[in-house]
């Protein structure tokens, strides 16, 4: 039914910029996008969320401004615009969706849509 597709991935210098997008593939785009990364031989962590409802938007402490969510509806598409890199921001990073409504945006479990994953890596 669901399907969301991660682009925009590939290389960067520290301190660089990249932008990535989560597109909906055949409906709308979920209620409440998040996005989760994992580098290897690491746990996924959450990195950002945003509702449909007043574009209510949510960082984990170590990205907070840094990176910004933001969404187009008529464009199915959500971005996560990723500034002032780290080499710690190397991870596959996931886009994933619920049309449910939970308090917890940052909990993993409560999604489920998954993108496949495309690649940050940011080079020191």
């Amino acid at each position: 039914q669901v399907q969301l597709v991660e682009s925009g991935g590939g290389l960067a210098q520290a301190g660089g910029s990249l932008r990535l997008s989560c597109a909906t593939s055949g409906y709308t785009l979920p209620n409440t996008v998040g996005w989760f990364r994992q580098a290897p031989g690491k746990e996924r962590e959450f990195v950002a969320a945003i509702r449909r409802t007043r574009e209510t938007t949510f960082y984990t402490d170590s990205v907070k401004g840094r990176f910004t969510i933001h969404r187009d509806n008529a464009k199915n598409t959500v971005y996560l615009q990723m500034s002032s890199l780290k080499p710690e921001d190397t991870a596959v990073y996931y886009c994933a969706g619920t049309f449910v409504y939970y308090g917890q945006t940052s909990a993993q479990g409560n999604y489920d849509y998954w993108g496949q994953g495309t690649q940050v890596t940011v080079a020191s």
